[in-house]
């Protein structure tokens, strides 16, 4: 879950430009963006199948969401 956690946080913080939070942040973002991801996928009625892949997948996309609202959060400071 931690290597998961890693490499999900690592590209959801290049993916969102540089908003990464260093290699402790982003294991946090990741495996809290996997948990975000997984609940969004159950929302949407979607499955996230696909072993290793699918579970980075779900990471990255609920990571990718956490960064967001985290840059807006930051942003209204």
């Amino acid at each position: 879950m931690i290597i998961i956690g890693l490499i999900a946080g690592w590209v959801a913080g290049l993916i969102m430009k540089g908003r990464g939070l260093g290699i402790g942040g982003d294991i946090v973002v990741g495996i809290i963006g996997s948990l975000i991801g997984g609940y969004l996928f159950r929302l949407l009625g979607a499955s996230s199948s696909g072993g290793w892949i699918g579970s980075i997948i779900t990471a990255i996309i609920g990571a990718i969401v956490l960064l967001f609202i985290i840059s807006l959060v930051k942003r209204e400071e």
